[in-house]
């Protein structure tokens, strides 16, 4: 499950999940400290395709999650689904895999999937808002207040750089549409994990607004040293995973910790 070193063998790679952004809550662990969490909710996420080395030229695996009326989709979408013999998905994810971690088609996949504990990356498309200036859009601090400025306080100055190049750089930061990008935050700390409900509980913040889908994978600068249990993601794990509620032991933030 860790990284590979050179001259190794290529990292094990397992496949992701699709969750459901519900919202922030908090919660006090057992040192008596707040934690920020963020509530995502795996909504029947399950194994749609199989992508293979020898026909399609890698080895992935398409997971669909959420439930669609199939009016809403058109004839294209359908008919994968139909091929699949598997519910028609609200949302189409494709996770690279190593080939030992190939799942069968309709394989479901839950909270179980990851552990408490563990370090996740989590992907998702910002919250959009609209066009901006210059101070909200890049924290720029604007033109003086005073002493002749008028109507330019919250400009962002000069963009030229006189006759040569006597033109604007690419890439200027200046005013446009801010929001609304795909982003990834690396290494969160999963919680806890609630197998029952399908719910997982990260530390801290993740893109998007609520009741948006995200892409969940195990973080690429912090993988888990160990499997949490036999099979775990490779083969018939579905049997294997715990269930019930497990929460992640934290160190003590009033104790210094021995190197």
């Amino acid at each position: 499950m860790g990284i590979a070193k050179p001259g190794s063998e290529p990292r094990r790679r397992r496949s992701g999940a699709i969750a459901v952004k519900c919202g922030m809550t908090a919660e006090w662990n057992e040192h008596g400290v707040r934690v920020p969490l963020t509530v995502l909710w795996i909504d029947d996420c399950r194994v749609t395709q199989v992508k293979t080395q020898e026909k399609e030229g890698y080895t992935a695996l398409q997971l669909g999650a959420g439930s669609k009326k199939a009016k809403r989709l058109n004839r294209s979408e359908r008919g994968h689904f139909i091929a699949g013999d598997v519910p028609f998905s609200a949302e189409l994810t494709e996770f690279r895999v190593s080939p030992d971690a190939i799942l069968p088609v309709g394989t479901a996949i839950g909270a179980s999937h990851f552990s408490a504990g563990q370090y996740v990356d989590i992907q998702g498309r910002t919250i959009g808002k609209g066009f901006q200036g210059p101070m909200k859009r890049w924290g720029f601090s604007g033109l003086p207040a005073s002493h002749g400025t008028t109507k330019k306080h919250r400009a962002h100055g000069s963009i030229g750089n006189s006759q040569d190049p006597g033109r604007v750089w690419k890439g200027k930061k200046m005013a446009g549409r801010m929001g609304n990008r795909t982003r990834t935050v690396q290494s969160v700390f999963v919680y806890k994990v609630d197998a029952d409900r399908n719910l997982l509980y990260v530390k801290g913040q993740v893109p998007g607004k609520a009741g948006r889908f995200l892409k969940i994978t195990d973080a690429l600068r912090k993988p888990p040293e160990t499997p949490a249990y036999p099979g775990w993601g490779f083969g018939d794990f579905a049997k294997e995973a715990p269930g019930g509620v497990s929460v992640a032991k934290m160190d003590d933030p009033f104790v210094k910790q021995s190197e």
